[in-house]
């Protein structure tokens, strides 16, 4: 039987630290979050898994799905520190809700913490998109892999917290985010193209449904 040198795989580091730095392992908190979710779930607006694949559609093409690439690529292509700020300031400004402003901005800070601690790279506190496009950028990491591994990060964390509030099993739950992967590879090729005048948002229900979750009597989540 012929036997042939070992072929090494050849991983880019690149990849393998934004891995890291999506993984639920990266302490930013992003279990504690729901975006609204626990809301839905609680008045009903969200009720079965069909409902909850659409809700994360429409966060996707109409809210932060949308809106959060474009944050992310305007951070990674910014001219200069005074730029950053503008554009950290006008993804603090599009949050819609108390909440939703603590879950970008609790999530950031802890982002930029960690990762100024284990990279030696001095950041201040950005929002979490922000945060994200500009350490990609500080490491030369690629960003059209940053935006897609992001938005996948965003959706999957949504059907983890779905998977606590109602019955929706392991299974189902992949199922889902093999159904959205065309949809987020898509988005990630559009934000691209994309610059901070791109900005919009028209998901209304999940916007009431965070403001909502302010006042909820009973709560598993922080937003």
């Amino acid at each position: 039987m012929a036997t042939g040198a070992p072929i090494r795989m050849r991983i880019d580091p690149g990849i393998t630290l934004l891995q890291q730095w999506l993984s639920p392992a990266y302490p930013v908190g992003a279990f504690a979050y729901s975006h609204g979710l626990e809301a839905a779930v609680e008045t009903g607006a969200i009720g079965s898994v069909d409902d909850l694949r659409l809700w994360l559609e429409d966060l996707l093409t109409s809210g932060a799905g949308y809106s959060d690439p474009i944050l992310l690529v305007a951070a990674y292509r910014h001219r200069d520190a005074e730029d950053l700020q503008d554009i950290d300031q006008m993804a603090r400004a599009f949050a819609p809700s108390k909440e939703r402003l603590a879950e970008t901005n609790l999530q950031g800070a802890a982002f930029c913490q960690t990762t100024a601690a284990i990279s030696g790279h001095e950041i201040a506190k950005l929002t979490y998109p922000v945060a994200l496009g500009y350490a990609a950028r500080l490491h030369d990491l690629p960003l059209e892999a940053t935006v897609h591994m992001y938005l996948h990060s965003f959706v999957s964390n949504l059907v983890a917290a779905a998977q606590r509030l109602m019955p929706v099993g392991q299974v189902e739950g992949q199922r889902i985010l093999t159904g959205l992967a065309p949809l987020i590879a898509q988005l990630a090729q559009d934000a691209l193209k994309s610059d901070i005048s791109d900005l919009s948002g028209s998901c209304f229900l999940a916007d009431i449904k965070s403001m909502q979750h302010e006042t909820q009597y009973s709560r598993m989540f922080r937003s």
